[in-house]
């Protein structure tokens, strides 16, 4: 397989583009090598610029549920294109997605779109502070929950602490009022509230996707649930990446857990740039112009955007019955990678809800952020270079998560076993 003009563009582009990406995760340094450069997808295959044609286990980080150029979501993109690409100004097509996000999830009533998921989370973050008249926020090690400067923050050697930035340019005031915590334990959450009587929020991933595949016990959240209503904080679900993934009604419908506000992205774009934050009407009402917390943005509820979104939703709320066969695919698809590393010595700790999967060379379950970092980031490397040159494509890193599409078929489902089984038998012979 031949990959060179892929390492010519990569060249090319670092002369004029930071490390030769627009975001870090995409260069290949977790893993090694050369990032591919894309040209094209269609249904489940990516093609690169040398022409290697791979089956995407990444599909855009979440967002491409029906694959690549679906046609429905395709056709409403350009038929929105013909009558402009923006204006700045109502449409009727956001009311129209509203009405369908609001419709899938029992804890919002209303809806407010952005651009992007993080910042979807900054949104719902300072509504959280103007309605509870309080300045500090409760988040996990482990989670990620966009770039903002409040949220780039690293634990400290306690269970519990104020964030310390980790990120240089995040002058340590701005996160002075971001404590953590550790994902799946509930008494690290309560340290946090001995340590603080003004928090505002507690933001978690339900099903985490960005420390690896992690789902939140359903113990802890319905604990974390009763934390923040004898302290009258806010719960805030961050589903940007979990959101028509994990399941179609959200993580409240398989915990139970409700929350008061939820931030939602990727599939509600239909693979174009789109984020959202919604919460009850009381909350809601805060917001500008109704109420005094401002937030605004040019792009917001772009008309393209919202056609693409209402494409991928409709479409989902129509065959629902899809979900299940995706998670029925994306445990096959663990299992049998499972058995392949098994068969030659290796351990490796799998999950799945819905069509988000997750894998880990460890010896032991993951529970958080802790755990995840002991799992064997070399053999991982090695594991995704040879999957690479048999034509897969999975994240290039050890801290994502994976997603299957309903362009891939049962059929592909085998064949990656299979190509994981040879990678794992030339790992194993060195």
């Amino acid at each position: 397989m031949s990959t060179n003009a892929s390492k010519k563009a990569f060249q090319e582009a670092q002369e004029l583009i930071p490390g030769g990406v627009n975001s870090p995760v995409r260069a290949f340094k977790s893993v090694g090598g050369t990032p591919i450069f894309i040209s094209e997808g269609q249904g489940a295959y990516l093609t690169d610029v040398d022409g290697n044609k791979y089956v995407d286990f990444v599909q855009s980080w979440g967002p491409l549920i029906f694959g690549h150029r679906d046609e429905g979501i395709e056709a409403a993109v350009i038929e929105a294109v013909k009558h402009g690409l923006s204006f700045g100004a109502p449409t009727e097509a956001e009311t129209e997605l509203a009405k369908l996000v609001v419709s899938f999830f029992d804890s919002i009533d209303k809806v407010r779109f952005v651009s992007s998921g993080t910042e979807a989370v900054m949104s719902a973050i300072r509504l959280a502070r103007g309605f509870t008249h309080r300045d500090d926020i409760v988040k996990f090690t482990g989670c990620y929950h966009g770039h903002s400067d409040a949220l780039l923050v690293e634990a400290g050697s306690g269970a519990v602490t104020f964030g310390n930035p980790s990120s240089p340019g995040v002058p340590a005031d701005f996160t002075k009022h971001t404590l953590l915590a550790e994902y799946n334990n509930i008494e690290s959450v309560k340290k946090c509230f001995a340590d603080s009587n003004d928090i505002a929020c507690v933001i978690i991933e339900p099903i985490a996707g960005n420390m690896g595949f992690v789902p939140a016990d359903k113990e802890f959240l319905l604990e974390l649930r009763k934390l923040c209503d004898d302290n009258g904080t806010l719960l805030i679900f961050d589903e940007v990446m979990s959101g028509f993934r994990a399941t179609l009604n959200g993580a409240e419908s398989i915990t139970g857990v409700i929350p008061d506000m939820l931030t939602l992205g990727k599939v509600i774009g239909g693979g174009m740039p789109v984020g959202a934050f919604g919460a009850r009407a009381e909350i809601m009402a805060e917001l500008s112009p109704d109420g005094p917390v401002y937030q605004a943005g040019t792009l917001s509820g772009n008309p393209v955007a919202m056609a693409a979104g209402f494409a991928s939703l409709s479409k989902l709320k129509q065959n629902a019955r899809v979900m299940a066969v995706l998670e029925t695919r994306a445990k096959r698809l663990v299992s049998g990678m499972s058995s392949a590393a098994a068969e030659q010595g290796i351990t490796m700790q799998t999950d799945v809800r819905g069509s988000m999967f997750g894998f880990f060379f460890n010896e032991k379950p993951v529970k958080n952020f802790a755990d995840a970092v002991k799992s064997d980031a070399g053999l991982y490397a090695a594991f995704h270079a040879g999957m690479l040159s048999e034509g897969f494509y999975f994240a290039c890193s050890l801290y994502e998560t994976g997603f299957i599409s309903t362009a891939i078929t049962d059929e592909m489902i085998e064949q990656t076993i299979n190509a994981a089984s040879k990678v794992f038998k030339a790992i194993k012979n060195g």
